[in-house]
């Protein structure tokens, strides 16, 4: 039992782990922003389609002489899950933009340093070496 709660904890405090456990926190945080999104964007096309609820269209069938209906295709729900999902997928894209926009930045402030970085005295040693070694070879063929 004890060898079975070391690895439990040597699981739980990996980095991957505590990583994966942010972002779903991030993620539930995120998806309440979108959910707001989401429903001004649909109070936005209820104002286009006369104040209807995408989610409340349906066809109806009704046989001939009947009163009751006989077949209903609720589309509206579909019709508001696309759009939500479109929405989402808007978002998701563009926090991926401005994330990769910094990843970016950094990437060549971190090559422009490394570019403007001086060689060490260990590689410039190795260099002259190098060079000696290389002469040396020339000069024996």
């Amino acid at each position: 039992m004890k060898k079975f709660l070391t690895e439990f904890k040597e699981f739980a405090v990996r980095g991957n782990v505590i990583d994966m456990a942010v972002g779903i926190v991030i993620g539930g945080a995120f998806s309440k922003i979108v959910t707001a999104l989401v429903n001004m964007v649909m109070s936005v096309v209820g104002l286009f389609t006369s104040a209807v609820n995408l989610s409340e269209l349906a066809v109806t069938l009704q046989r001939a002489g009947e009163e009751a209906p006989y077949f209903s295709l609720p589309y509206g729900a579909f019709l508001q899950s696309v759009l939500e999902f479109v929405i989402l997928a808007l978002c998701v894209f563009c926090a991926l933009k401005v994330i990769n926009r910094f990843k970016r930045k950094k990437a060549e402030e971190v090559v422009e340093a490394a570019a403007a970085a001086e060689p060490s005295k260990e590689e410039t040693l190795l260099a002259e070496i190098r060079d000696l070694l290389k002469a040396q070879a020339e000069t024996g063929k």
